[in-house]
């Protein structure tokens, strides 16, 4: 069987990562030709500034060397980049006349530095800081030339200014901001890291606005619009990126700021697929190292035939080390309207925190100094979570022995390549390694940006301290109790007469009246573990009404209810109506004395404490869907009937396919069905449970799924989180279980009823 030809335009960080993913899944599906237009290996592009700075060579940070891509039979063509592509005959033509056929094309062209356009620009001495020729040119250029001048305050202007200390020149950092670094740190984290640059002897030239470089051939200094002019042997642009998108403008490919993909990397052009600086996806360009090698991995699971959600966008954060100075930004970080922030400095140890709500939810936060509780905020931002269940635990001191045990193990330490404590702490114990640079060459970790170094170093020390099969400490529901989900369940149970206030009460909650976190929490547990109906209040919208969603079953609609929810929206005044995720078709604005004359006139939804199913989705169906195998109309409407009135811990969507070409997206959504020749599988984002079930089976062990996750799973825990938390086998022989108990009790009502009759 011939392999697939797949060819990769770009030999960079995500183009790469991307090609080990598809390694890691069949190493025979692909003949895989590279271009790259350096005459290096793949290397690590984010440790340049400590090329520069002199605190490692060229050697250290290839992260694949040549015998890498001899093992894996991969032809890579260095100092070569295409310049043609052909997606109708499927061929890239190389800028050394090589012609090569794909069957697959990956572009994963990156970004190229963004110039000033000043006069002057041609002139000797000005160059940016992209690649390793920059910094051997920079290296020469300090040989010779003392006087420096770096165009950009931000994180790749600050390291390439670093490096030119290092490297024994004057610098001066121009900046047009009204601080440094504004896309990554608000003013005060800002101004804490320019004094401490300052004492290491840059000096910052702040809202400058550069008009022309000066000098005959080589240059000589840099003059400003307000007139004032600085002296310069060397000019080094670092004021951002933009996507090389140059050899995709010939081709029929859809390009906005950059090439367009979709959640699978795919573009309008079939088998052409982007990632990294050069992909476009939902409006986003990616320029940080997490999520590009996150969409590496999305594509390698699609093009080696394996389920996925596909790439759902992220929180971006930044944490990085700058010139020795810890700092760490992540979400919606500045002040604005509408946002609040809750701030501590400590001018001693020279640290500084800020989190940003709004709605009382958290949305960002900034940390420079200390920066080891990041991805912790990170995730709390994922979760939205509530700023009470914060306040207490965070105006409290903790030791960072604490901070170390209370990290659950699967919170992510190595944010860039998504490694996590658990990950970490195993290696450290089975592998017995004894130092931080072990625990990078294991594990991967700190391997690129390396701003959690300093997490790492704790980790390492707590592991050696305490060892690997220490307890952890528990995590509380929130702030107000020491209690965690399970000390609620098992106390719910034991005592299934209780009220709210006194499980509270037999678990010492040390914030009487809770917070609404907790407070939801309760009510939801009591609902479903004691046997006790708790109302569940209704969750408003931000701005006090209600949002409605009348139920589509299966995804199928009439013109009967078309015009009825069209009267509804008329008669109400109802000012939004959006088409949503599931699908569902969601009313907004809805005053509350309106929410049950409009229950009455449609069957909706109201969203509510803790969750529901909100939709279930299909395809065309048995009829209408290419290459339909099952109808998934009807099965999608039966098991929305079923599940609708389940009081769940999160929101969930299912969806139905009818063949494996899964135009339902499966994948993407929390659970559901895909037809296939012998039958129904069952899937869990990227998790197969069953297959070959009848339609029967696969009503069965779905709603069996979605009762279980009731009954096991942690309130505002996702459907998959619960799986992976569990374990899919744990998963699975519940759902055997609890079908062979549905099974019995069935075959008990049918023989008693042969018997009366």
């Amino acid at each position: 069987m011939r392999k697939r030809r797949l060819v990769v335009v770009g030999n960079g960080m995500a183009g790469v990562r991307c090609v080990e993913e598809i390694l890691k899944i069949n190493q025979e599906a692909f003949q895989i030709t590279i271009f790259g237009k350096e005459p290096y290996p793949n290397y690590n592009r984010m440790m340049l500034s400590k090329v520069l700075q002199g605190d490692t060579n060229v050697e250290r940070i290839i992260l694949n060397d040549w015998k890498w891509y001899e093992e894996n039979r991969i032809t890579l063509c260095t100092d070569e980049f295409v310049v043609e592509i052909n997606t109708e005959e499927k061929w890239v033509k190389s800028s050394k006349g090589r012609k090569a056929g794909y069957d697959e094309l990956i572009l994963a062209t990156g970004s190229n530095p963004f110039i000033l356009p000043l006069p002057g620009i041609d002139k000797s001495g000005v160059m940016a800081f992209r690649d390793i020729q920059d910094c051997e040119a920079m290296v020469e250029a300090a040989k010779k030339y003392k006087k420096a001048i770096v165009i950009g305050g931000g994180l790749l202007g600050l390291e390439a200014a670093r490096g030119l200390l290092n490297l024994r020149m004057k610098v001066d950092v121009v900046h047009i901001g009204d601080y440094i670094m504004d896309r990554q740190l608000d003013e005060t984290a800002a101004n804490m890291l320019q004094k401490e640059l300052e004492k290491q002897g840059m000096n910052f030239l702040l809202k400058k606005n550069s008009i022309e470089i000066t000098g005959h051939r080589r240059v000589k200094g840099l003059r400003f619009s307000d007139g004032t002019w600085r002296a310069a042997d060397l000019i080094v642009m670092a004021v951002g990126v933009k996507p090389n998108i140059k050899v995709a403008e010939r081709t029929p490919i859809q390009m906005n700021r950059a090439i367009v993909v979709d959640d699978f990397m795919r573009t309008n052009a079939a088998n052409v697929y982007a990632v990294g600086e050069c992909a476009e996806h939902r409006g986003i360009v990616y320029g940080l190292v997490a999520p590009l090698y996150e969409q590496g991995k999305v594509l390698a699971a699609y093009l080696g035939g394996e389920v996925s959600g596909g790439f759902q966008g992220t929180v971006l954060s930044t944490q990085l080390k700058i010139s020795g100075v810890d700092v760490f930004s992540t979400g919606e970080f500045m002040e604005a309207e509408g946002n609040h922030a809750i701030k501590w400095y400590n001018g001693i140890n020279n640290t500084y925190k800020k989190l940003v709500f709004r709605d009382n939810k958290l949305v960002g936060a900034v940390l420079f100094g200390d920066i080891q509780e990041g991805s912790r905020f990170t995730r709390m931002i994922e979760k939205r979570m509530d700023y009470r269940e914060l306040e207490k635990e965070i105006n409290g001191a903790h030791e960072q022995a604490d901070f170390i045990a209370a990290m659950a193990d699967h919170e992510k330490v190595c944010q860039c390549n998504g490694v996590s404590k658990g990950t970490i702490v195993e290696a450290i114990g089975k592998q017995n390694l004894t130092n931080v640079a072990e625990i990078k060459a294991c594990t991967k970790a700190s391997s690129s940006c390396g701003g959690c170094r300093g997490v790492l170093a704790s980790l390492l020390d707590y592991v050696q301290r305490h060892g690997a099969a220490e307890k952890q400490v528990k995590e509380s529901i929130c702030a107000c109790t020491g209690a965690d989900h399970e000390d609620v369940i098992e106390t719910i149970r034991q005592f299934p007469c209780d009220s709210k206030e006194q499980i509270m009460q037999r678990l010492k909650w040390k914030n009487t009246e809770g917070c609404e976190r907790c407070r939801s929490a309760l009510r939801y547990y009591i609902s479903v573990h004691s046997g006790t109906n708790i109302e569940m209040t209704e969750t408003k919208q931000a701005d006090g009404t209600y949002m409605v969603a009348p139920r589509m079953y299966g995804g199928e609609t009439s013109a009967e209810q078309l015009r009825l929810i069209a009267h509804v929206v008329e008669r109400f005044k109802i000012p939004l109506v959006k088409l949503a995720q599931g699908p569902r078709m969601e009313l907004y604005s809805v005053q509350e004395k309106d929410v049950e004359r409009i229950r009455g006139m449609l069957q909706v939804s109201v969203p509510i404490e803790g969750g529901s199913l909100q939709a279930v989705a299909t395809c065309a169906g048995i009829h209408y869907a290419k290459d339909a195998m099952q109808d998934s109309i009807q099965l999608g409407a039966k098991l929305e009937r079923l599940l609708e009135s389940l009081l769940l811990p999160a929101n969930i969507t299912l969806a139905v396919s009818a063949s494996p070409r899964d135009e339902a997206y499966v994948a993407r959504e929390d659970a559901g069905l895909m037809g296939a020749p012998g039958g129904w599988e069952l899937l869990v984002k990227q998790e197969r449970l069953f297959s070959g079930l009848t339609e029967d089976e696969a009503i069965a062990m779905t709603t069996a799924l979605v009762h279980i996750y009731r009954k096991r799973a942690y309130y505002l825990e996702k459907l998959h989180e619960w799986v992976t938390r569990v374990g899919i086998v744990a998963v699975r022989e519940e759902i055997f279980q609890r079908k062979f108990r549905m099974s019995e009790e069935k075959q008990k009502i049918v023989t008693v009823g042969q018997v009366e009759g």
